[in-house]
């Protein structure tokens, strides 16, 4: 990975630069027309009809933070001493001040009492005073709606209390944003502004809109379902966090429309059940959520209270073909392999180039991940841990497995292939085998990547091979210059690893330990970083690197490597 995002502190100028190069055109400001002013002007909505219910709990402890004056975004932190509202002076980044007017933050103010309600209050009176009016920055599409749908999400608390002046100002700024959002829903590209503004419309056309255009909305946000989502529940980013956000839009759509007696179409109970499964597909066993491509580890509380509003229990599967992702699990032990290729744009703007990676768990606790990501770290950062070396996978000729490509039409750089990724799976005995390659590596190098998995029946032994060969259909090349190449094993940072002789120890701070062991003569531990919990943590890596040989049929070494996990018992 670059230097580039390990700048402590950057300049107003380097931030805008990095800003304009990794946000693209999601990241610009908005620009109405006269027209468009007219048009979303107008009177405040009568009020709600019905509000929405919490579908995933609000954040106590940040909340409690909040009140401290702490406002803390990633590795970003500002401190209020004199009660005013975070945006009255500059903030640390663009990045910072984008999570910061999306209001996720809104509902965990609301958890700290009658204090916590005023204080919530006044932040949103005193951010429409500032911005209510239009503002390019925080008018953006996705941030717009975000935050008119982290407003309602409040509900009475907000709208309801307070002065009849003050809720009636509440009201006019919710109404004038949600026809911004809802007036430029067709035409955005970015997947997850226009499920937001897809979702928005179902929502207010329920809560403020006494049902009017409820029929529409609701087509479209079929339509919006079948473009976003796999038939088996994956969401085409193959962002296990993008589907369990998404699932509690559904589910909070579901109970609206139940709440206001009107008939649920069925294609929501359809597609409520298939995500659901998905998302119960990555939960580990510390029921928080397995962090590929751009997701992270979301809280437990959070995948536990979405989960719980589903009607009934979510299917358990091993294999998701469509969304291509293989689980193998005996006992306390579960791997889940990518073996998918990244997706089209523009669902691929977020997507990670990290073919055959995997996540390995026993029980609760993590062992080897990836640098994993998360919407609340700095944006060059999450661009950083898209690479094919952040992910536990095999590099060839440091270079990435999927091609970067820009989508011109958001400005964006998204992954292409690998072509030939596929992986079959044998189950005989009570014993795993799972078989998987790509040839991402094949145009530039001539080599195809295998990767074969062997897990006992006991869940006590990963066995692996990685090897890399030279098609036969090829023939032999001329160039037989030695090809670098790096298997990495990213460890979570709760585990702690040690060299011991001809082994590797690794020790997760929940008891489990685990040895690793190779026939590679080169095995070492470097320092990585891990994204996965919202801050960047030091954390460390197993890496075998080599130099394969062009000709080779992969069944030897240099080619060919071995390597295992093994559970300790008495730990």
């Amino acid at each position: 990975m670059s230097d580039e995002p390990l700048k402590a502190k950057r300049s107003d100028a380097e931030d805008a630069a990095i800003w304009e190069r990794f946000a693209g055109r999601p990241g610009e400001d908005a620009k109405v027309s006269a027209v468009h002013r007219l048009r979303i002007a107008g009177n405040a909505p009568e009020g709600f009809g019905l509000h929405m219910r919490q579908i995933i709990p609000p954040d106590e402890l940040r909340g409690e933070m909040l009140m401290r004056g702490v406002w803390r975004i990633g590795m970003d932190r500002l401190e209020l001493e004199d009660g005013g509202a975070p945006w009255s002076g500059a903030m640390p980044s663009r990045h910072y001040a984008n999570r910061l007017h999306r209001f996720d933050w809104l509902p965990d103010l609301f958890t700290q009492g009658d204090v916590g309600a005023d204080r919530a209050r006044f932040l949103v009176d005193d951010w429409i005073e500032n911005f209510g009016r239009f503002d390019g920055f925080s008018w953006r599409m996705g941030c717009a709606g975000d935050r008119v749908w982290n407003w309602m999400r409040c509900g009475a608390a907000l709208f309801e209390t307070g002065l009849p002046e003050a809720c009636e100002m509440r009201l006019e700024a919710l109404g004038r944003q949600a026809r911004h959002v809802l007036a430029l829903v067709d035409a955005e590209l970015e997947p997850k502004a226009r499920w937001r503004g897809t979702t928005l419309a179902v929502a207010h056309a329920l809560c403020l809109g006494r049902g009017k255009g409820l029929d529409d909305a609701l087509m479209r946000l079929e339509s919006e379902c079948t473009a976003q989502f796999f038939p088996d529940g994956g969401h085409v980013s193959r962002s296990p966090a993008r589907a369990l956000s998404c699932l509690a839009d559904l589910i909070t759509i579901h109970d609206l429309l139940s709440r206001s007696d009107r008939e649920v179409p069925e294609f929501l109970d359809r597609w409520i059940a298939r995500i659901g499964g998905m998302v119960a597909f990555f939960r580990a066993g510390d029921d928080a959520l397995m962090p590929f491509h751009d997701g992270d580890e979301r809280w437990p509380e959070a995948v536990e209270a979405v989960l719980a509003h589903m009607e009934t229990p979510p299917r358990r599967f091993s294999v998701a073909p469509k969304s291509g992702f293989h689980k193998l699990q005996k006992g306390a032990t579960v791997l889940v392999l990518d073996a998918g290729a990244a997706p089209e744009p523009p669902f691929g703007d977020k997507a990670h180039a990290g073919a055959l990676g995997f996540e390995l768990h026993d029980g609760p606790a993590r062992i080897v991940t990836s640098c994993a990501c998360s919407p609340e770290i700095d944006i060059a950062f999450r661009a950083a841990v898209r690479h094919t070396s952040a992910h536990s996978t095999l590099v060839l000729g440091d270079e990435d497995s999927s091609r970067f490509k820009t989508n011109e039409d958001t400005r964006l750089l998204y992954p292409v292939g690998p072509q030939g990724i596929s992986a079959k799976r044998l189950e005989e005995d009570d014993e795993i085998w799972l078989d998987a390659q790509h040839g991402g590596y094949k145009q530039q190098f001539g080599l195809l990547h295998r990767r074969r998995l062997f897990m006992s029946g006991d869940g006590k032994r990963l066995t692996g091979e990685d090897s890399l060969a030279r098609p036969v259909s090829a023939g032999a090349t001329e160039d037989e210059a030695p090809i670098v190449y790096d298997l990495r094993f990213h460890l979570h940072p709760t585990v702690e690893a040690s060299m011991a002789g001809d082994s590797i120890v690794l020790r997760s701070n929940l008891g489990s330990k685990w040895r690793f062991k190779t026939s590679h003569a080169q095995a070492k531990l470097e320092e990585t970083i891990y994204l996965g919990r919202g801050i960047i943590e030091r954390s460390q890596q197993i890496v075998l690197s080599g130099k394969a040989l062009p000709n080779s049929d992969g069944s030897t070494p240099p080619n060919c490597i071995r390597w295992a996990f093994l559970k300790v018992e008495g730990a």
